[in-house]
């Protein structure tokens, strides 16, 4: 279950226009797979929040860069406000240590970046932890998560032998960039025809694409397909068994005074039951980890 997106890649689709910040101290109750609304409440961990970095204790504010586009993890609920399990766990990582959590939302590519600078404290955007970002910055591993193909319903499509299909992803992660076009390649150096990679902005597009028939297949992280499929009535089916699992991670400066307490913060709330209670309303829980634990790419 991965949303693997990757640093700074060309679309052929123009780029979502999303900027901003979205003040969420006083989290709305968001709708979990089944449809219900329901709110986290956590109560502040005085022992963790003492350990805050005192730039960010005195603020009293979380920034968090988000892309909300990648639903059921990251996306906007009906009212443009930030929804999905990981703003529910970000909400509640703001609450263990007592701060307000700012979404400071706009497109993947700049993430990095912004937490680099300082501009962000943190991200929480579904980012794969790979070698090559933590070259970039520190992971807090919080999910594990595979990729997972989806057919139309009755449609039987292997993602081993898709030679000659169209296949919808969402551009710039990594089913779009390192797990499709080898795909597509080891059919051309075969001799067979090509994957036509069709390439979407956002993850509904791709979805929806799939839905009315203008693709045989689509891509995406696990948790991602099973919620699409959930919320098109019976129009789609999983193809094969997801692989290609690895960690998800939150991203934070490299060496920051900050990693060690939002690792305990995240253990605190796995710890306690916060974190599968929120991993279950949004009916992901297969992911769950038992360790909050510290770049694991670079752990093999």
């Amino acid at each position: 279950m991965r949303n693997r997106y990757l640093i700074p890649v060309l679309t052929i689709a123009t780029a979502l226009s999303l900027s901003g910040c979205v003040d969420n101290s006083q989290p709305a109750a968001t709708g979990g797979a089944s449809g219900t609304a329901e709110a986290i409440d956590v109560k502040k961990n005085d022992s963790i929040a003492a350990m805050l970095p005192e730039k960010i204790k005195k603020a009293g504010v979380l920034n968090v860069g988000m892309a909300n586009n990648y639903p059921p993890n990251e996306f906007k609920d009906d009212n443009g406000a930030p929804a999905g399990w990981s703003v529910d766990l970000t909400n509640a990582l703001g609450q263990v240590m007592g701060l307000k959590v700012n979404f400071d939302i706009g497109t993947f590519d700049n993430i990095l970046p912004a937490v680099r600078a300082g501009k962000d404290d943190m991200g929480m955007s579904s980012f794969t932890d790979t070698l090559e970002r933590e070259k970039q910055v520190d992971f807090v591993n919080y999910y594990s998560a595979g990729i997972q193909w989806a057919a139309p319903k009755g449609k039987t499509v292997d993602p081993n032998n898709a030679c000659g299909l169209k296949v919808a992803v969402q551009a710039t992660t990594y089913e779009d960039t390192h797990e499709v076009p080898p795909k597509s390649k080891a059919c051309t150096d075969a001799g067979k025809p090509a994957i036509t990679i069709f390439k979407y902005d956002a993850q509904d597009q791709a979805t929806n694409a799939l839905v009315v028939g203008q693709v045989d297949a689509m891509s995406a992280d696990s948790p991602v397909t099973l919620y699409a499929i959930s919320k098109t009535k019976d129009k789609l089916q999983t193809a094969g068994d997801a692989f290609e699992v690895a960690p998800y991670g939150i991203p934070v400066a490299q060496g920051s005074e900050f990693t060690p307490v939002l690792q305990k913060a995240l253990q605190a709330l796995i710890d306690d039951g916060t974190y599968t209670k929120i991993l279950s309303k949004w009916g992901v829980e297969a992911g769950g980890i038992k360790t909050a634990d510290l770049n694991v790419a670079a752990k093999g």
